[in-house]
């Protein structure tokens, strides 16, 4: 898993002086690969034309028999099962395996799109025998669109192809209507004379096929040229994006890769319309706040704030940060799918959350927007359990209110998340360390429980539920042994007052250090990963 569930995460790397992109010198190669994402997403078309494709060879078969009864002379050598039967079932059978072929996660779309011409030529020969097993009606032999044209059309509609590999592709498919002609001649169904009239006549018959192939090759460069097009605009500075891996309200988050160094990474997009449009001033605004925080968020670097390689503007004024790539899942996610966290892991996920959140309050930076989505639990390198601040990008000053402007409150976003939103933070007060604090004692209390402090219908109900009310104890809500210490410095966490919360991430790491439980060993944290990833496999397996 990328490790970006929410599209909004910086890090810590010095800044690039000037944040213009450099001229797109290799955006004009006309040879530039289709992005993976529309790729894996050709591959699932092709898997869905494939089974349509056995639907209808099955109705078209039985529709057939069913008109013979009906229609045909009694003795007729059309009605009953016969040779059109075992092309029609082989059809299916070729059918059915190349969806399944594509429902693979772990194949190369490319190799399934290669698979698909075969297919393509495959099933124009099937056509081709089908049509021409009986002679037909009154010997005619005018020239006609067959069934083959349209399958070659819709195929170069369907599945990006590059022009040259669909010309061969439907040269070889309406060919295969010439050959079902030749193979029911030397059956003696058809009767040309000499093979060489055979050929000719078949190709004439058919000519309107070949015609379509030619129909076929500009829309597939067309569908090629658009994917091509993708692949340009995706381009940032060095970066080429790739597979979309989540979407926000101020823009996307996708899968990166430098273009030298070949290093993977994760880009997120900030959408100029998301600024209140791409032009004028409000946009000039825009990238000087972006510039602000992306220089804010880049001074961080703790090992458990996620690393920030590069951010930039291109010339359509989009902004954008290149961030790590990371190797696991997120808190809500590691909820939602295991359960309640023991509390001596939770210490561990906790005071690796504090080692971040201290170096940017004392940079004088509230992240004000903590919760179980926007902290990352994996793997770094040999060590697990390691856990990553995301969404940085979005810091504001120690001082400031939240009424303040930001990139966040110019896209209309109200900063931070009702259900784990400080007191403080609710009312527009001014916001320091402390509502972090507050913050992370709702992760805490999430993951000892499974639940959240303040349930309601609304955002609303949840505000003033955190203004209001006094928190369940987690023990009251968990069936799992929390130790009393740290349910009291949860609730600590969750003081109304800030001035009765720990002062500082610092503290609330080393009063988490003295609550004297036994330290979550690498040991525990590796056993749990790998019986998370057999769980995962063979649930996958249960699937299939």
């Amino acid at each position: 898993m990328a490790g970006l569930p929410s599209p909004g995460a910086s890090y810590g790397v010095t800044p690039a002086p000037e944040l213009k992109l450099p001229p797109p010198s290799v955006s004009r190669d006309p040879r530039r690969p289709i992005p993976e994402d529309l790729l894996r997403d050709a591959s699932r078309r092709l898997g869905i034309m494939a089974l349509v494709g056995a639907a209808l060879w099955v109705l078209g078969v039985t529709f057939g028999h069913i008109s013979s009864w009906l229609l045909e002379p009694a003795g007729s050598t059309t009605i009953g099962w016969n040779a059109i039967d075992i092309i029609a079932a082989t059809a299916v059978v070729v059918s059915l395996a190349l969806f399944a072929f594509t429902r693979r996660p772990d194949l190369d779309p490319r190799l399934i799109l290669n698979l698909g011409l075969a297919y393509l030529v495959f099933t124009a020969l099937d056509l081709g025998l089908m049509v021409h097993w009986f002679p037909p009606p009154h010997g005619a032999l005018d020239p006609m669109l067959s069934w083959t044209g349209v399958v070659v059309l819709m195929f170069a509609a369907i599945v990006p192809t590059p022009p040259r590999k669909m010309l061969a592709a439907g040269l070889v498919a309406a060919s295969m209507n010439p050959l079902g002609m030749v193979v029911a001649a030397a059956r003696g169904i058809w009767d040309f004379g000499p093979w060489t009239a055979a050929v000719t006549d078949s190709l004439l018959m058919h000519y309107p096929d070949f015609l379509l192939v030619g129909v076929a090759v500009v829309i597939a460069r067309v569908v090629t040229g658009l994917g091509q097009q993708v692949s340009k605009a995706r381009e940032m500075g060095s970066y080429q994006l790739g597979e979309l891996l989540g979407r926000g309200g101020m823009g996307e988050v996708y899968k990166a890769t430098h273009r030298m160094l070949a290093r993977p990474a994760a880009i997120k997009l900030i959408r100029p319309d998301s600024l209140g449009g791409p032009d004028g001033e409000g946009a000039d605004v825009a990238v000087k706040r972006f510039r602000r925080e992306a220089e804010a968020a880049a001074s961080l670097r703790s090992p458990h704030t996620v690393e920030l390689y590069d951010f930039g503007v291109t010339d359509d004024r989009t902004m954008y940060f290149v961030m790590e790539l990371l190797d696991g899942t997120d808190l809500e996610t590691l909820v939602r799918d295991h359960g309640p966290v023991p509390a001596r892991r939770v210490i561990h996920i906790m005071r690796q959350v504090c080692a971040s959140l201290e170096e940017a309050h004392v940079a004088g930076m509230v992240h004000r927007d903590i919760k179980p989505a926007n902290i990352h639990i994996g793997r770094l390198g040999l060590e697990y359990d390691f856990v990553k601040v995301l969404d940085f990008g979005l810091v504001k000053p120690v001082a400031g209110k939240v009424h303040e402007l930001s990139l966040a409150t110019a896209a209309g976003l109200t900063p931070g998340t009702p259900a784990y939103m400080a007191p403080e933070m609710a009312l527009g007060e001014a916001v320091d360390g402390r509502a972090d604090i507050y913050a992370l004692g709702c992760v805490a209390y999430y993951l000892l429980t499974g639940k959240i402090v303040f349930e309601g219908d609304t955002s609303l109900q949840v505000i003033v539920k955190h203004l209001q009310n006094d928190p369940v104890p987690p023990s009251q809500r968990a069936n799992v042994d929390i130790p009393p210490a740290l349910e009291q410095l949860v609730l600590a966490c969750l003081s109304k007052k800030r001035e009765d919360r720990p002062s500082s991430a610092g503290e609330l790491s080393r009063a988490l250090g003295r609550l004297g439980l036994q330290p979550w060993t690498e040991e525990e944290a590796r056993r749990c990963w790998n019986g998370a990833k057999q769980g995962a496999q063979g649930a996958q397996g249960a699937r299939g």
